[in-house]
């Protein structure tokens, strides 16, 4: 019996989760159908509620900005809008951060995530997996007694990845992997249980050491 429930658990539980996170990111996004005047909202325009028109609106409203800031009218309108938030306190700090993170990480030319190595955290001997995200700026690594080269590299925590830990290290310290991105995330999430290359289980090892 117990087979067989965690036979059924394996099956329910992932559809279950995905269902459950799918059906909240849709419940989220359609949340900006509420934004808009209420004659101009879907359910008063063809007199129901449709479930997910939110996200068929958000793609459309960011493609159709994508399509406006390409041209040159386009980004003159964004820099009008940039100069007026940066005359705001505070505000402007935030909208900075957050267009530089977000250049960085979705920029053909930025370098965040691109390489998956193995670093030695939390302490000397023990390797996990990191992301290369840059190198760090002379001031942040001016005060330091070591000379060379220095990276930064993100390391993820597991099972959930997007949050971590930043690290500055010796560039000489790092091992690149011969992983892509997407592969080295599905071996932190999967705890290590799956083989990056293949998904297929981990065999475990042939032998431990004897348990205090």
């Amino acid at each position: 019996m117990r087979r067989y429930f965690i036979a059924g658990l394996l099956v329910w539980l992932p559809i279950v989760v995905t269902f459950v996170v799918l059906s909240w990111i849709v419940g989220t996004i359609d949340a900006i159908v509420d934004w808009l005047p209420h004659a101009w909202r879907p359910d008063a325009l063809l007199g129901r509620r449709i479930p997910g028109m939110g996200v068929v609106m958000a793609v459309a409203i960011v493609f159709l900005t994508g399509l406006v800031a390409a041209n040159v009218l386009g980004q003159r309108l964004i820099r009008l809008w940039e100069a007026l938030i940066h005359r705001i306190p505070i505000v402007k700090s935030i909208y900075a951060s957050v267009k530089q993170v977000s250049e960085t990480l979705f920029s053909d030319t930025g370098q965040a995530f691109r390489t998956a190595v193995l670093v030695q955290y939390p302490r000397h001997g023990t390797w996990t997996i990191a992301f290369v995200t840059g190198e760090p700026a002379p001031e942040t690594v001016g005060n330091l007694n070591e000379h060379g080269r220095f990276l930064t590299v993100m390391v993820p925590t597991t099972p959930n990845p997007t949050s971590g830990f930043l690290l500055i290290v010796p560039a000489r310290d790092v091992i690149p992997l011969d992983l892509s991105i997407d592969e080295a995330l599905k071996y932190v999430i999967s705890l290590g249980t799956l083989n990056p290359k293949t998904r297929s289980p981990v065999p475990p090892p042939a032998d431990l050491p004897p348990s205090v």
